[in-house]
């Protein structure tokens, strides 16, 4: 009963995704890890999908799912965009990821949504399972999100500097790497602002490394 149980479950999957608002642009950050129970599938996947040039989707849940929305959503603002000959508000591509959550609640992605636009400038809105939008200065989703709630809220602050941002959010991404097995691999950031997306890359050697979480002598037998 309890092998036929386990064969029936959905296998676990994880991820971490950061999204922050800082003075003049948004910061998003995601881990590389694609994991199927306790499989790695993929190492170096890309959670950070463009729907416009200046909106980006945050993927974490089913890998299959949130393509699937970012596919659609992206289409639909290509159109948008085409028929009013101006790009679409970040507002409006985040309420296209919700319809598509509300209207298909079988689709297991929780997402964030955050770009920059002229009216409102940099913005992060959380797009959680069954199809919610709520606009927030910083959010976080993910199996490692629960590790770093709390480190988030207590040090973000309004109107930090592109800098302080990207450090916030490659930290916050490297505490959880270190505490959920289900997060790890490199850390990708995108940074958007009134210039357009910048990508960087943050490899294991580069970013902070939690060395204390290592005992000093190994644990285990001693014959």
């Amino acid at each position: 009963m309890g092998d036929r149980y386990h064969q029936e479950a959905a296998p676990h999957t994880g991820t971490t995704i950061v999204a922050v608002e800082y003075d003049g642009g948004v910061v998003l950050g995601a881990d590389s890890r694609v994991s199927t129970g306790i499989y790695v599938s993929n190492r170096a996947s890309d959670k950070i999908t463009p729907l416009s040039e200046s909106v980006y989707l945050l993927r974490s849940g089913s890998a299959a799912d949130t393509q699937a929305v970012s596919d659609y959503v992206r289409f639909f603002s290509e159109q948008h965009e085409m028929e009013l000959q101006h790009a679409p508000k970040v507002v409006t591509v985040a309420n296209l990821v919700k319809l598509m959550n509300y209207q298909n609640k079988h689709l297991v992605g929780a997402m964030i949504v955050a770009g920059w636009d002229s009216v409102e400038g940099g913005q992060v809105y959380g797009c959680p399972i069954g199809g919610t939008i709520v606009r927030e200065k910083w959010t976080t989703d993910g199996s490692g999100s629960t590790f770093i709630w709390g480190y988030l809220d207590a040090e973000y602050k309004d109107g930090m500097t592109r800098e302080e941002a990207e450090n916030l959010v490659q930290a916050a991404l490297a505490l959880a790497m270190a505490r959920d097995a289900s997060s790890g691999g490199v850390i990708r950031i995108v940074t958007i602002d009134k210039d357009g997306a910048r990508r960087r890359m943050v490899t294991p050697d580069e970013h902070m490394q939690m060395w204390d979480d290592i005992p000093e002598q190994p644990i285990g037998i001693h014959v």
